[in-house]
């Protein structure tokens, strides 16, 4: 089974993508902030990290710098998931190495849509 780390700080937003993933058919392992994805992306060891852009302390932008510092996760997919829709912070996340990006509220069809073109299970 494919895993995937949810970074948000946002209790309700993790609740529902991991209640989304699970039917799915993907497991998750959630994080609420920057830091707290850095220490479980070792013992967790996803196949993809959906990140929120605007978190307090570390944004997504720099979760995204930070993850592809890392030798072991340089390829790892990660996809921005955020209200922001600025062409600016978008040129910004790809720059940083995000692999995708997508606008809040996201529908439940389009993101399995999306996990299954970057994991396929």
């Amino acid at each position: 089974m494919k895993t995937v780390l949810l970074v948000d700080d946002s209790p309700t937003i993790l609740l529902g993508l991991s209640t989304l993933l699970s039917q799915a058919g993907y497991a998750s392992v959630q994080a609420s902030g920057g830091a707290e994805a850095l220490a479980k992306l070792s013992s967790s060891r996803p196949d993809l990290v959906i990140t929120d852009l605007n978190m307090p302390g570390m944004d997504g932008i720099e979760l995204i710098r930070a993850i592809r510092k890392l030798p072991a996760f340089r390829f790892l997919p990660v996809l921005m998931l955020t209200t922001e829709s600025q062409a600016e912070k978008r040129a910004e996340a790809r720059a940083a190495g995000a692999t995708g990006w997508l606008v809040k509220p996201v529908q439940g069809a389009e993101l399995v849509k999306v996990l299954e073109k970057v994991v396929p299970r």
